[in-house]
C-alpha cells in the first residue's frame, strides 16, 4: 500500500485514564482501517506529568500483542523513527506520507507509528 495515508490521534486528549485510552485506540485503528489509512500516528506523551509515561507503556504493550496476533502489521516507537533505522525504511514503503511528519529523527518518545 505504498503511497497510503497516514492518521494522527492524540490519545492525550482529555487527560483520560489508560483504560480509556486503550479504548480509543482500538477504536481509532478500526475506524483507520475501515478509512483505509496505512499508518496511524499516536500522541501518548513521554511521562513528565505522570500520565503519558502510563499511556505510553499501555499502548506499546497492547500494540506488541496486537502485532504477535497479526491484527497489525507492524508499530515503531518514535524515539527510533529514523531514515538512520531499517524498520522506518521499510515502513516508507508501506506509508509514503511517514517520510513527511515533522516528528521523523526527531527521536520523540511521545510517539508511536502504527503500521496497519
Amino acid at each position: 500500500m505504498a503511497g497510503g495515508k497516514l492518521r494522527e490521534v492524540n490519545l492525550e486528549a482529555g487527560m483520560p485514564f489508560v483504560d480509556q485510552a486503550i479504548k480509543r485506540l482500538t477504536f481509532e485503528l478500526h475506524q483507520s482501517r475501515r478509512q483505509g489509512f496505512a499508518a496511524v500516528k499516536i500522541i501518548h506523551g513521554y511521562g513528565s506529568s505522570g500520565v503519558g509515561g502510563k499511556i505510553r507503556t499501555a499502548s506499546r504493550k497492547y500494540l506488541k500483542g496486537l502485532k504477535e496476533k497479526g491484527e497489525i502489521a507492524d508499530f515503531l516507537p518514535g524515539e527510533k523513527f529514523s531514515i538512520f533505522e531499517e524498520p522506518t525504511r521499510r515502513a516508507f514503503g508501506k506509508c509514503e506520507a511517514l517520510r513527511n511528519d515533522r516528528d521523523l529523527d526527531r527521536y520523540n518518545n511521545g510517539v508511536t507509528f502504527i503500521l496497519l
